[in-house]
């Protein structure tokens, strides 16, 4: 017993520093470390409830002068009022603290402190002013009218499914409790579950929906409320750690990383209409990369005159290969933490292949980079290189033969290294097909041996997705920036319902 009396101390005053700094800033980081000691805090607190609860007011006092601060900064952060059991336990502690028979000032200050405590923690979730003011005139108590309106709701909703049940409607489609955004917002912040069961949800519908097209996506996406909470960045640092984890496990999957790339335009957005000046720095999104980089992927670049995108993308490679080959940062920067913010902003790299295959002009040396980075980052410095090599050898044969008369399929298929051994998976593969299929929507003569060139191409069920993918990313990408021709875009929407119906 007296080691635990003395284990229970040590632990006090540990709390007690721990509970003053979070007290003192809201930042990501306090919040984060809340975070990791909510369970060890919660066994604390289990500890200290079962000293509490065999002593008196005054033994308590004597043992522990300053419970009542550490039970109070504990009360007023919601982190720990959400975790668990947490809250049911602060209130038995309050309790015991309680004199049910107050012998002077001092002890009836207490329990006024106390039950003002105490009210706040069982208000916690409070209605708007007007709500509040006409539940006090008919003499309700706010916990009061909590509950009843709970049962009030439940009963209602669970009557009108009955209804609907009875009248034959398909009660499969739950009634919605839709709350304001920041309600979510801050159940988000302050139970980390409920943000982790939403992405969650979004994975299921997105796995489970047949044929999803970005379009959907994009629904999906807007409908979980995810991308305007993730203007917080708590909340965007915790969905963006999720998509990290399911493009490991799927190796890098395109589905994943074109999931992304919506979450990320419609994160966006929804930043753009919530403030045109940021209420936090771009450091706080992203902070593992430098803010001019990030500052310039955020443009839209449908807000860069076309005249400027070439330089705009030779800007961002620079400002990338700066990043993924500066050895001097420390672990966290490096080429795959590079990787993973540019594949947020992929749409430029698709218009890297565009850039290249409409200029006559010699392939400028920073956006093949740009492209080799962007589908083989493990790479080392001498076989990106090669990379590079490989692409601008199969640019300059497409370049070559755009002005031809008689294009052929089988001979744009050579031209692009597609008829050797090599295997297909390989990056420079990869890359090849792109600018073949880019190829075929861009080029004067290229429409007329679209399908020939395709069904060579798609002699396998991987490759086939992979050319459906970048047929839909490509038509989205093209609506959203308005630089769609008539032309290609019909018949790339053509390609895409054929391939379809074959997979």
């Amino acid at each position: 017993m007296a080691q635990d009396s003395v284990d229970l101390s040590c632990d006090y005053q540990f709390w007690m520093q721990k509970l003053s700094v979070w007290g003192q800033a809201s930042t990501l980081e306090t919040q984060q470390d809340t975070c990791l000691h909510l369970a060890q805090f919660q066994e604390f607190l289990r500890k200290m409830y079962e000293a509490l609860k065999e002593m008196d007011s005054n033994t308590v006092f004597e043992r522990f002068p300053t419970i009542d601060q550490l039970l109070a900064k504990a009360c007023w952060n919601p982190f720990i009022l959400a975790y668990d059991e947490s809250q049911k336990i602060l209130i038995w502690c309050l309790c015991c603290l309680i004199n049910k028979e107050p012998q002077n000032s001092r002890q009836s200050k207490l329990n006024s402190w106390i039950q003002g405590v105490l009210s706040h923690i069982l208000s916690a979730l409070r209605f708007d002013k007007e709500v509040a003011l006409f539940t006090q005139g008919l003499g309700y108590a706010p916990v009061d009218y909590y509950h009843g309106l709970l049962k009030n709701m439940v009963l209602s909703l669970a009557s009108e499914l009955r209804e609907n049940h009875l009248n034959g409607f398909n009660t499969q489609r739950r009634k919605k409790i839709s709350l304001p955004m920041s309600a979510v917002v801050c159940l988000w912040l302050r139970h980390l579950p409920s943000l982790e069961k939403a992405m969650l949800h979004l994975f299921e519908k997105l796995i489970s929906s047949e044929r999803n097209c970005l379009r959907r996506i994009e629904c999906f996406i807007k409908d979980s409320s995810l991308p305007q909470a993730a203007c917080h960045p708590a909340i965007f640092r915790v969905v963006d750690e999720m998509f990290r984890c399911a493009l490991l496990e799927t190796d890098g999957a395109p589905e994943i990383i074109a999931t992304i790339q919506v979450f990320t335009q419609c994160f966006v957005e929804a930043l753009g209409k919530e403030n045109k000046q940021l209420r936090f720095a771009l450091k706080t999104y992203f902070p593992y990369t430098s803010p001019s980089l990030a500052m310039v992927l955020l443009q839209d670049p449908q807000d860069v005159p076309r005249e400027h995108w070439l330089q705009t993308l030779k800007l961002i490679s620079e400002l990338l290969r700066e990043a993924a080959e500066d050895q001097t940062h420390g672990s966290r920067r490096g080429p795959l933490e590079s990787w993973f913010l540019f594949i947020h902003f992929g749409g430029w790299a698709e218009m890297v292949a565009e850039q290249l295959l409409r200029s006559a002009a010699e392939p400028p040396a920073a956006l093949l980079w740009l492209l080799a980075f962007y589908y083989s980052p493990h790479d080392g410095r001498q076989q990106r290189a090669q990379t590079m090599v490989q692409v601008e050898a199969v640019l300059g044969r497409l370049l070559a033969m755009s002005g031809s008369s008689s294009l052929s399929a089988r001979d744009l298929h050579t031209a692009a290294g597609q008829g050797t051994e090599t295997d297909p998976r390989a990056p420079a593969q990869q890359l090849a097909r792109r600018l073949l299929l880019h190829f075929v929507l861009w080029a004067p003569g290229g429409h007329t041996i679209a399908r020939d060139a395709i069904a060579l191409m798609a002699h396998t069920a991987e490759i086939t997705h992979e050319i459906i993918g970048f047929l839909d990313q490509t038509l989205y990408r093209w609506d959203r920036l308005g630089i769609e021709s008539p032309r290609s875009g019909k018949l790339a929407r053509e390609l895409l319902k054929e391939l379809r119906t074959q997979v």
